[in-house]
């Protein structure tokens, strides 16, 4: 089954997890980059603004099309219980491509059931499985188990 990890991540954290699911799931990696700055105090708050008005971006080109892959792993940061906007901007502009979809988040401590309903409303699919893991999870590497069962 031919995979894709499509991922966005502001810090190291969800690009952390995302390499390690392209590793284990023998994937293909796309990073997601937009030139639109969510660095430092300002760039948090804009990503908090942007999230919250599911604003969507323009994205830098991309290196796969989603359309060639079984299973696609699409991935983000929480960001004020909303998808990151990169991701949403990510999954609306591949609209129709995806055949099986698989969620991933981190976030500080919540917001994952939302992030992934906005992520299913995005994708026009329901998702195979998801994983929602804390920041201190991945900084740690206590997820095995739960990456495990998202990957089987």
């Amino acid at each position: 089954m031919k995979a894709l990890v499509a991922y966005y991540s502001r810090t190291s954290i969800t690009e952390k997890l995302a390499k390690e699911i392209a590793k284990e799931s023998c994937a293909d990696l796309e990073k997601i980059t937009t030139n639109v700055k969510y660095t430092g105090k300002i760039g948090y708050a804009r990503a908090g603004k942007d999230a919250m008005t599911e604003k969507i971006i323009d994205i830098d080109k991309l290196n796969y099309n989603p359309a060639d892959y079984d299973v696609i792993y699409l991935g983000g940061p929480v960001w004020a219980s909303k998808a990151a906007t990169p991701l949403i901007s990510y999954i609306k502009q591949n609209e129709g491509k995806f055949k099986n979809v698989k969620f991933f988040a981190t976030a500080g401590k919540s917001g994952f059931e939302q992030t992934f309903a906005q992520m299913e409303k995005y994708a026009l699919k329901s998702p195979l499985k998801t994983l929602a893991l804390t920041t201190k999870e991945v900084k740690n590497n206590n997820y095995s188990e739960k990456l495990a069962e998202f990957l089987e």
